[in-house]
Parts: C-alpha cells; structure tokens; sequence
C-alpha cells in the first residue's frame, strides 16, 4: 500500500532535482508562445526546461513569497511595471548582457532604469478590440476612443483584466491616469465599471471573448487582439483616439536562483535574434521586438504610427505608486455596484 506513495514522492524528488540541475522559468506571455520559446531554448543548448506560465502580476506575487526560496531562475515576459517593481525590491539580480549593444533605445533605458535588474525584451501599445459581426448585427457604430466604450450601448458588454493580477490592465490603469489625470481617470474606471461583465484573471483574455462573440469590446494590448483578427475572427483592433500607452515586455533573472548560470543563457539567447524570432515565426507575437536586427511582423501595429503617451515607466512602475493606484482601484472601482 506504501508503494504508490514512494513511487510519487520518487518521482517529486527526481523532478526537484532535474529542476536545480536545469533551468526554472516563470513566463508571463501567451501559453502559445512560452511554448515554442521553450523548445527552440531546449534545442539550441541542450538545457532541460520546467515552465509555468502565469500573469505578469501573479509572477511578481509568487516571486515575493518564494524570495526567501526561490523556485524560478528566470522570469520572461509580461509588462514592464511589476518587473521593475521586483527589480526596486530587490528580487531580481543585476546582470549586463553582452547583447545590450543590440537593443532598441528603450530596452536599454528600461535596463538602465532598473540598475540593471530588468531588460525590455518587446514593445506593444494598448487598445482594445470590438467584434465588427456583433456590431453589424446590432447596428452600432465602429468605436474610436476611450470615451465609447463607457456608453449605454456597451452595458455588461466590456471586459478587462484585474489590474492586480493583469500587468496589461495595470498598464491600462496608469495609462488612463497619465492620459486624463488621476481624479478623471478614476471617473472614467468607475463608469466603465457599469459596463464591464467580467474582470479576467489574464490581461489577454478578452481578446478572446471578443473574437468568440462572449463579449462586444475587450481592453488588451493590440498585438493580442491582433492574433484572434489573423485567426479569422471578425475583430477589430482599435487604437483609441484620444491616446493611449504603450508597454515594455521584460526579464530578469531571479535573486538567489539556484541555477543562475543556465538563467544567463536564457537570458542572453532571449536577447538574440534567433531568440526573439521565435514568437513570429510561430505566429503568436506581433510585438515590436527589442534586437534591432530581430525583424517585425508585417502585421505588427507600428508604434511610430500610433498615438502614444511619454509613458513613465520609473514612475509607474515603483512599488508605493503601484501599490497606491492598485488600493484606489479596490476600494474606488471595483466593488461598485453595477
């Protein structure tokens, strides 16, 4: 009756093993794309990968109760926010790449921002996406701006993620406030509440409702709303007109991982060409990636073309700042009524 037992706890220990004599990443993009990046790392090096995929802010959670032992060697992906909120705390390890003189601009700033305890790894801007056949059937206008989606025509049919858990809709929350001004900005979220049917766990969720006809409107990034449109669902992508923000995908490497060497490798091979292809080339990324030589997807909405905020990633992204949006958020916005 015990032999069950032994065989399972055998089994955990072997998996323990192979994970400090490999490499543990947290990666906080799309399953579709942790995946192949995974592969193609375990390909070129030969170095065993154990993966979870989270949100960016269920990562910088879990990192903060595993610091005193770490789990993870590498945490890749997510928004730019909780990545250097973990860096100002202390839970993620400074490191130089050799790659640095590779990048765009602003993955080095974002490297510099950090002390060098994150490094930005992609760009997208933020929007959201409507389903045009619900639309039609409807027959409601095309929206353009912010200002649409907290109208009566879209009541219970807007979704978006939790900020606590989304770095997208934290993303959005900081935006709104750079873009209208706090006190406004909270007005804003407190009439999109009336509107809002479900406050998702992942920032790209929506996307997904939208493109299946759960939901009329969803907040995400564009790059993810852009996925489900090349899917062939009648999606589409809208670039909000009064502005909108934009993030920094990220990665650092984890304080006091226990395989910090093979975590380097990751991490520079990430900053590579041939690494940063990998997400096109499987058709689930359409960001702008941060090795200037890395090309972009011709579908890849183009950040020059947009209308962007100077978003402030050092601001938004310390931890009294975002410790105090996300408090107003709670106590303000969401356990409004409807």
């Amino acid at each position: 009756m015990f032999k069950p037992l032994i065989a399972a706890a055998l089994a955990a220990t072997a998996f323990a093993a192979r994970a400090q004599g490999e490499l543990v990443v947290y990666c906080g993009v799309q399953e579709e794309w942790c995946r192949p990046m995974v592969a193609a790392f375990e390909k070129a090096t030969g170095i065993k990968v154990a993966m979870t995929r989270k949100s960016a802010g269920e990562v910088y959670a879990q990192l903060k109760a595993e610091a005193a032992n770490p789990r993870a060697d590498i945490w890749w992906g997510g928004t730019g926010d909780p990545h250097m909120q973990a860096a100002e705390e202390g839970l993620t390890e400074a490191y130089k790449s050799p790659r640095l003189a590779e990048l765009q601009d602003w993955a080095v700033r974002q490297a510099e921002q950090s002390k060098y305890r994150t490094v930005g790894i992609y760009a997208g801007a933020l929007g959201y996406s409507v389903n045009e056949a619900e639309l039609k059937k409807r027959k409601l206008p095309e929206p353009k701006c912010w200002a649409d989606l907290i109208k009566p025509a879209f009541k219970d049919e807007v979704q978006v993620a939790n900020p606590n858990s989304s770095g997208t809709s934290y993303t959005m929350l900081a935006t709104l406030v750079q873009l209208m001004g706090e006190d406004k900005a909270f007005d804003y979220l407190k009439a999109l509440h009336r509107n809002v049917n479900q406050y998702t766990k992942s920032g790209a969720a929506p996307a997904r409702a939208v493109a299946t006809g759960e939901t009329l409107a969803g907040i995400t990034f564009q790059h993810d709303a852009l996925i489900q449109a090349l899917a062939g669902a009648p999606v589409k992508v809208v670039s909000p007109c009064e502005g909108t923000g934009y993030e920094i995908g990220s990665m650092s490497l984890v304080k006091g991982a226990k395989n910090m060497e093979n975590a380097k490798k990751w991490y520079d091979w990430a900053l590579s060409v041939e690494g940063q292809s990998v997400g096109a080339a499987n058709k689930v990324s359409y960001q702008v990636p941060s090795n200037k030589a890395a090309p972009i997807p011709p579908q890849a909405p183009r950040l020059s073309e947009l209308k962007l905020i100077n978003y402030d990633f050092a601001k938004y992204g310390s931890s009294a700042e975002r410790k105090r949006l996300l408090g107003r958020w709670d106590a303000e916005v969401s356990n409004l009524p409807k």
